[in-house]
């Protein structure tokens, strides 16, 4: 891998990887279309440290509180109804899902999963599931000439049940083009939660999950030969720096935007893909690792 790919695709890594538009998917797109090498499941997964360490310091009072809490409640029991104190609970039951699915289904992850045509009918598939969740948080949000608009839950509301449907959402994300904020997020609307709540909770579920996953997969990159490990570690700083600014954007716009620009670019561009391979202009493993 060049510097430049290494530069370009930190940048796709950090613009994509809090959007509900699938990150992996345009790390894989984007190798394909400019004709590189697909830069791998654990090219994605350590670089996605650097958008985690964004996270990590966006939200680093909550992070506190709730790791504060959450210790304190293991020998307190007085703290073990306290907000942070379950979200801390919540964050660990959440994560279970992704933990399981990610070492069962590691091959298919790596193989079958990086199909173009997988990932483009899972753009397309998963958003109009966004565009559905989006349309019925806006109508609840407004109401109507006949009801009243009705009130979203917050995180105040989150529960054990809610958590692991949270977290089954997320592991859809295993699968390139699903999106790992879209699937949570359109999942917590579903259930009824606010936007900035079903965002917030998305982000520190991604926590453990990601960093565990870019670890298994450093851990495995320092025994190969195979990783370019310069541009891969300038890759991550660029996902840093990027990914920060996005999820300060994104914090603020989606409060009271709709996801629908999101919906129509991931629907486009999945048609778009299965025209081009269908076609017979791009291969449905273009740019993948040989083997």
């Amino acid at each position: 891998m060049s510097w430049f790919e290494s530069l370009v695709l930190g940048l796709v890594q950090g613009l994509t990887e809090f959007l509900p538009v699938s990150s992996s998917a345009h790390l894989r797109l984007t190798a394909a279309f400019s004709g590189w090498e697909d830069p791998g499941a654990a090219f994605t997964a350590i670089t996605q440290i650097g958008t985690e360490a964004a996270v990590l310091i966006y939200f680093r009072k909550d992070i506190g509180r709730i790791i504060a809490a959450w210790t304190r409640s293991l020998v307190d029991k007085s703290m073990r109804g306290d907000h942070d104190a379950q979200m801390g609970w919540l964050v660990i039951v959440g994560s279970i899902p992704i933990g399981v699915l990610g070492v069962t289904l590691k091959d298919q992850i790596e193989g079958p999963f990086r199909d173009l045509r997988v990932t483009a009918t899972m753009l397309i598939v998963v958003g109009i599931v966004i565009g559905i969740a989006d349309r019925l948080a806006a109508r609840d949000e407004t109401g109507g000439r006949h009801r009243a608009p009705k009130q979203r839950k917050t995180l105040e509301n989150l529960r054990v049940k809610d958590g692991l449907i949270y977290g089954l959402c997320q592991a859809c994300a295993l699968i390139p083009g699903v999106s790992r904020s879209g699937a949570t997020i359109s999942g917590g609307l579903f259930m009824g939660y606010r936007r900035e709540a079903a965002a917030r909770y998305s982000f520190l579920l991604a926590i453990p999950a990601v960093l565990a996953s870019g670890l298994f997969e450093l851990k495995d990159a320092m025994e190969s030969d195979d990783v370019s490990w310069g541009p891969t570690l300038f890759a991550t700083v660029i996902a840093f720096v990027s990914g920060y600014a996005v999820i300060a954007w994104f914090m603020k716009w989606i409060s009271n935007k709709s996801f629908m620009p999101f919906v129509w670019y991931r629907v486009a561009l999945g048609v778009v893909i299965i025209g081009l391979v269908t076609a017979g202009v791009l291969s449905p493993h273009a740019a993948e690792v040989a083997e």
